[in-house]
């Protein structure tokens, strides 16, 4: 049996691509490229703060997979910390209704593996 298409993205890693693909005029194929994947991971969200110009890269990409593909995000960050990583009160809103509208969230708690089982002790 075989799967369906998915790619996988630091968020970081994902907004370097973009502004790679913008730089060399090639924006518009990297974003069909990424827009074959029935589903996005995009991974570490929020860990860094985005520019204006990553938010707006990040906003077209979740924008054209609203009610197309399936996002999964990983972040520690709760949704009211959105504005402040992407420097954009009103953009993190609109990506947040995005998001919840057809999505689900699913919150992990309690220790983290790696703690659990890092070769350095505390």
């Amino acid at each position: 049996a075989r799967g369906i298409p998915v790619r996988f993205f630091t968020a970081t890693g994902l907004l370097m691509r973009l502004r790679r693909a913008q730089q060399d005029n090639r924006l518009d194929r990297e974003l069909a490229g990424i827009g074959k994947a029935r589903l996005l991971i995009i991974d570490e969200f929020g860990y860094l703060p985005i520019d204006e110009e990553g938010s707006r890269l990040l906003f077209q990409i979740i924008s054209d997979s609203y009610e197309t593909r399936s996002i999964i995000y990983t972040t520690n960050i709760e949704f009211s910390g959105w504005g402040r990583i992407l420097g954009d009160k009103n953009m993190a809103a609109a990506l947040i209704d995005r998001t919840v509208h057809h999505g689900r969230l699913i919150r992990f708690e309690g220790h983290s593996y790696r703690s659990q089982h890092a070769l350095m002790t505390k």
